[in-house]
């Protein structure tokens, strides 16, 4: 998908629900650690069930602070943990892998558009 709206229930389509979990937010540095933790190539960021892979930008840092992401604002706010199916999606230890490297749940604060390349801008 190449764009998107991002509603205060989150992403339009997903089954976010409004509130401090509408929409998901992974590093893309954390990519490679998950897939050499579980011996893979390579693992696709929908593999892992998060709205938008972002890069060159520590979330853990920005945990509490609000992130322009195209014209919607968002507010991270809790750590995305991992769900039992990623031991379905990665195979034996997809979940230990996840843990520490699932991203970060964000809340909606101003809805908006984003789109692929969109720059992400801690305000």
């Amino acid at each position: 998908m190449d764009a998107a709206d991002i509603e205060l229930a989150g992403l339009a389509g997903d089954h976010a629900r409004p509130g401090k979990r509408a929409v998901t937010l992974i590093q893309a540095e954390h990519l490679p650690v998950i897939a050499a933790l579980v011996g893979a190539g390579a693992i696709a960021p929908e593999t892992l069930r998060r709205n938008i892979v972002v890069s060159d930008l520590n979330l853990i840092a920005a945990r509490h602070r609000s992130l322009r992401v195209g014209s919607a604002l968002l507010r991270i706010t809790v750590p995305c943990a991992p769900c039992s199916r990623m031991e379905a999606a990665l195979g034996p230890g997809g979940y230990n892998a996840v843990r520490g490297h699932g991203g970060w749940c964000c809340e909606v604060v101003e809805p908006g558009r984003v789109a692929l390349g969109d720059e992400v801008i801690p305000e």
